[in-house]
């Protein structure tokens, strides 16, 4: 009974490693990544370029009718 519990603990430990882990990226892969990092910061804008900048003080709320 031992020898039959020992040997399922045995096969199941060696069913869950694996050796089909990935690798990790290519230099290729790696470059086009960047690229498109690179494209997409140079396409970024910045939010406090787009709104305006000489906003008073004034309530929006008191504007209402």
């Amino acid at each position: 009974m031992i020898r039959i519990l020992l040997t399922a603990a045995l096969l199941t430990l060696a069913a869950c490693s694996s050796n089909d882990q990935p690798k990790g990226l290519s230099a290729a892969e790696n470059d086009q990544l960047n690229d498109a990092a690179a494209m997409l910061d140079a396409n970024a804008v910045d939010l406090n370029a787009m709104a305006p900048s000489d906003v008073g003080d004034e309530n929006p709320i008191d504007n209402e009718s």
